[in-house]
């Protein structure tokens, strides 16, 4: 029985450490490339939400054509933090249009 209390203690110290690594990437990426912060980004009104979700999207496109390309500057934890940050705005917007 201790094993198993063991496994699940385990299993839920990953899953934190997998969720708080994503949004560390996320908030670091949007900081760099945007200067913006996450939380004051899913704060903001729609319209600044969707014009914020048209920028992510031109950075994300920008950043899949470099790795296409194989340039230099490419990075995917960059790209994965843009796609992240772009999700989980997104997912703010369709909660505060369930909430109205």
């Amino acid at each position: 029985m201790w094993a198993i209390d063991w496994t699940k203690q385990r299993s839920a110290f990953i899953a934190a450490k997998d969720k708080h690594a994503n949004e560390a990437r996320q908030r670091l990426v949007l900081q760099i490339l945007c200067n913006a912060d996450l939380d004051g980004l899913i704060a903001q009104d729609h319209e600044t939400k969707s014009q914020t979700c048209k920028r992510l999207k031109r950075l994300i496109e920008r950043e899949r054509l470099k790795g296409v390309k194989g340039h230099w500057s490419y990075d995917l934890n960059r790209h994965i933090g843009l796609k992240q940050a772009l999700d989980t705005l997104k997912s703010s917007m369709r909660e505060d249009t369930v909430s109205q």
